[in-house]
């Protein structure tokens, strides 16, 4: 009996490692809008993931996605950044990236 429940235990604890228990990572769904001046085209992020190098001359985001984006300072979403939530948007002029927030 007692091996019988060993077995059972085992089985369940391997069963248990091989399951995924957060759910995969997935890109917010929606769009960033990155205005930078009257005479460039506003960029455009569709479904954004990871960390998105702003143009250098970029001023307003508007966050149209599922989620909250988060500004950044650096162009690799090192340092701590400023929150903008979902349907919201935010001055970005001097920042360098922005990412999804899981």
């Amino acid at each position: 009996m007692k091996r019988l429940f060993s077995a059972v235990l085992s089985t369940l604890a391997a069963t248990a490692l091989l399951v995924s228990v957060s759910p995969p990572a997935q890109a917010a769904a929606g769009r960033v809008a990155v205005f930078s001046t009257e005479f460039v085209p506003v960029k455009i992020y569709e479904d954004p993931r990871g960390c998105n190098k702003l143009p250098p001359d970029s001023h307003v985001l508007v966050n149209m996605t599922d989620a909250d984006v988060v500004v950044y300072g650096d162009p690799f979403c090192l340092t701590p950044g400023l929150v903008v939530e979902e349907e919201h948007g935010s001055h970005v002029a001097g920042s360098g990236s922005f990412s999804v927030k899981d």
